[in-house]
């Protein structure tokens, strides 16, 4: 077996594993990546990337269906499922290829190929044919789909979201288990692009929402697009010669049986530490065997060994493990000297239509943490100006606020464009801007944006911070 001595060994080659690498290279060349599977990361091969093709195709179809509204009349829509999936899969190899010609750039070695595995803290083997002892180590391995047990009765028929891409066409109908995040981009998706979808959950949960108000909001208008239940009571699932059959109880009509040609499981994912034989590596972990670890430095406990991106299983976003990956490289490589690094305000988005959008402290977290207290601005796109100009209407968003201080806390929004309103709460969250600061700001008419500026309105007068300019468009009624 060959053997190699290194400064740091980073485990992954994703998203995190890249940014680490090239972090702790600023200040040794005595380093090795290490990589178990393909090269490409699970934002340009099976996450953000190819989802994001597969809704802008089902955004284009749902625009045409919307056209008579405004007295334009296109005709019949006619999806081709195979030209739809022959796109989402170019553009998707295409992105990869962007990610595999950069770890390619690295030099050769630095790269290692195979499946690595903790012997003892300091020793890992990657393989079966190279054993590395490495003074630090960052572990970036990523996750996976989570898959319950009883999923596995649909047989042939079960995919997750990493198999839909590979699809030559699309199919006539999915049951999708799990409105989280994945699943409400997927399934709302599919459903546009005239696949029959129906959506089971069992917990209760809308994606990343945490209110009520907003949760029941967006539940009611998803089911207005196809039949979806937070909390599902599913009784049986088998693979027949026909597809998945499933039985369920309804609400409303009582024990119903359907029939999908795939059953997709978007029940959340696991990170990839389980094949690591961490065991060994001498690291605290919790009940589930994923290491413990500092959110500012990434470091478990007080040992050598760091974590990041989808593999420490708190933030699973893109910015997140980049961000993650440069702070755990930077501190591998500068142990014993770790330091803490910037981590950004929290910012959530979800591309269904409407868009979600969260930033900064949930509602449960203002009320825990705010000894002075907070107060909740509100404002509703349904009456909002430029929002019913483009028939995008519906929605709301909720702005917090902290009493005394006057702080900008964060925000949880159901409604148009929440991509882009998103980002200007999050940046103003970061400033730490007051919401009096932030009503200062330009806001141009007519724009969506002026729904926010309501939202702050309602929430500076709810503050009591004092009288506040008032500049209503008597034009556009409630909401700017």
């Amino acid at each position: 077996m060959e053997k190699r001595k290194v400064d740091v060994a980073v485990i992954g080659a994703g998203t995190a594993g890249m940014s680490a690498y090239r972090a702790a290279r600023k200040h040794t060349d005595n380093i090795v990546l290490i990589e178990g599977g393909a090269y490409g990361t699970t934002c340009a091969s099976v996450g953000c990337m190819p989802s994001k093709l597969l809704i802008a195709a089902a955004d284009s179809a749902h625009q045409l269906r919307k056209a008579p509204m405004f007295g334009v009349h296109p005709g019949d829509v006619r999806i081709d499922g195979k030209e739809v999936m022959a796109r989402v899969r170019k553009e998707r190899d295409r992105f990869v290829s962007f990610v595999v010609e950069a770890v390619e750039g690295f030099p050769e070695a630095d790269r290692l190929r195979g499946q690595a595995r903790f012997l003892s803290p300091h020793r890992i083997v990657v393989g079966e044919k190279v054993e590395v002892e490495a003074a630090r180590v960052v572990i970036a391995t990523g996750s996976r789909p989570n898959i319950p047990g009883f999923f596995k009765d649909a047989k042939d028929r079960l995919v997750v979201n990493d198999d839909i891409f590979e699809w030559d066409d699309l199919p006539g109908s999915v049951a999708v288990f799990g409105p989280g995040i994945i699943g409400l981009e997927l399934g709302q998706a599919l459903s546009r692009l005239g696949v029959r979808v129906r959506m089971f959950g069992v917990s209760g949960s809308l994606g990343p929402l945490q209110e009520d108000a907003i949760r029941s909001y967006a539940l009611k208008t998803f089911n207005e697009e196809f039949p979806l239940d937070t909390s599902a009571k599913v009784r049986l699932v088998e693979r027949t010669d026909d597809g998945v059959r499933i039985r369920f109880s309804d609400a409303d009509r009582g024990e119903l049986t359907e029939t999908f040609d795939y059953l997709l499981a978007a029940t959340g994912r696991r990170p990839n530490v389980d094949s690591l034989d961490i065991q060994n590596a001498d690291i605290a972990q919790d009940d589930h065997g994923s290491p413990l670890f500092d959110h500012y430095t990434l470091q478990c406990g007080d040992s050598h060994i760091f974590i990041a991106g989808d593999a420490n299983n708190e933030v699973p976003l893109l910015h997140e493990a980049a961000d993650e990956g440069r702070i755990a490289g930077d501190n591998a490589a500068r142990y014993p000297d770790v330091r803490a690094g910037l981590r950004r305000v929290p910012l959530g988005i979800v591309f269904t239509d409407p868009q979600i959008a969260t930033v900064g402290m949930t509602l449960k977290e203002a009320n825990e943490r705010c000894k002075e207290g907070y107060a909740v601005g509100e404002v509703s796109f349904e009456g909002q100006g430029r929002s019913r100009v483009i028939g995008a209407n519906k929605g709301i968003l909720h702005v917090y606020g902290e009493r005394g201080s006057g702080l900008f806390l964060g925000a949880e929004m159901f409604g148009p464009a929440a991509e882009h309103i998103g980002h200007l709460l999050a940046w103003s969250l970061q400033k730490r801007m007051t919401v009096s600061e932030m009503l200062t700001m330009p806001f141009y008419h007519p724009v969506i944006e002026e729904g926010v500026r309501t939202a702050l309105r309602d929430l500076n007068r709810k503050l009591d911070i004092g009288p506040q300019p008032i500049e209503r468009c008597l034009d556009c009624g409630p909401g700017g």
